[in-house]
């Protein structure tokens, strides 16, 4: 075979991958521009409800970095979203003015540190037993926060006002349902890139290879230990961000959002999406959602029933989830 004819096939797929990459970047354009403007022609209500999928599109997002690339499914993203929640309240009814920044940063040394615990000592385990132990530590949560009636409210939960945008001194805005909507795409936009970057990076590329093969990874060298706490506390992080902008969205905080009923709606999510996509659990927020709001309507207290016969439908016949489904589309 002579050098041009190992050439030709070489120079195609990079001008297929540049196809590719041309056209992903375009659809995230296109999409990002669609976002941006949605708030100036919805409705009140369907404008925050939006602005809601974003917020549990970014928790489900968190989630992927377990489920979909390091293979380990956490029950225990309840905890660090509620404890994102309760951190913010902490900042926004201790100081005055209330501080958007404290509020966020509160948030995230909350879910981080409950993050650290978690990933010391679950990461020691594998499969289900990484699962349980991840549910067991949301409950515990769950638990102080209801009965410590003091300091986290109880069942009541906690009420607050919501920050101003912007810089205290400087540069103050308050929010409107618009600026509040923008300001949450900001932040999913970002988080949805850095999380791209870290996905795509070598330490990515490990995380994948724990999915794989975790055996065949320790035998390489790989501490693999270290590797999944990190990823333990990263999805942390960011589920405790999704959790910050849910509260100054709502202006409260409660302990149901820390029951593990929200980490399991969150495997949904990821499920109904398709896994380690990062976009795919972004989609399934928005798919699940729209479908309890519609079939809610509907059926009122029954609309679990046929909610629960989709999901089963869904796993069955499209295995690969929303996006995979897609893709398979598109492919033929």
């Amino acid at each position: 075979m002579s050098q041009s004819q190992i050439v030709q096939p070489q120079v195609f797929q990079r001008q297929v991958l540049q196809r590719q990459v041309v056209i992903y970047w375009a659809a995230f354009s296109v999409i990002l521009v669609l976002l941006t403007a949605a708030p100036l022609v919805l409705p009140e209500f369907w404008r925050r409800f939006l602005t809601e999928i974003l917020i549990w599109g970014l928790l489900a997002m968190s989630s992927d970095i377990l489920i979909g690339y390091t293979g380990m499914v956490s029950f225990g993203h309840s905890a660090f979203f509620g404890l994102g929640m309760y951190g913010a309240a902490a900042a926004l009814l201790s100081v005055r003015p209330p501080n958007l920044w404290l509020a966020i940063l509160y948030g995230l040394v909350g879910a981080g540190g409950v993050a650290a615990c978690v990933a010391y000592f679950s990461t020691r385990l594998r499969d289900i037993y990484f699962a349980i132990t991840t549910l067991i530590f949301s409950q515990i949560f769950y638990v102080i926060i209801f009965t410590w009636t003091e300091v986290t409210g109880g069942e009541n939960g906690l009420t607050f006002s919501r920050p101003a945008l912007g810089f205290p001194g400087i540069l103050s805005v308050p929010f409107t349902s618009e600026t509040l909507h923008w300001f949450v795409l900001a932040v999913v936009t970002l988080s949805y890139l850095v999380l791209r970057r870290i996905t795509r990076s070598p330490f990515g590329m490990v995380l994948q290879s724990i999915r794989e093969n975790e055996t065949r990874t320790r035998a390489i060298g790989y501490p693999i230990e270290r590797y999944k706490i990190v990823a333990v506390m990263l999805s942390g992080l960011f589920a405790g961000l999704a959790g910050v902008l849910y509260a100054i969205q709502n202006r409260f905080a409660a302990p149901d959002f820390v029951f593990f009923v929200v980490s399991g709606e969150v495997v949904i999510f990821n499920v109904i999406g398709g896994i380690g996509t990062l976009v795919g659990p972004i989609v399934g927020a928005a798919f699940f959602l729209l479908l309890r709001e519609g079939l809610s309507r509907f059926f009122t207290e029954y609309y679990l029933i046929p909610v629960g016969l989709i999901f089963i439908a869904m796993v069955i016949f499209m295995p690969q989830g929303l996006l995979g489904f897609m893709r398979q589309r598109l492919n033929r």
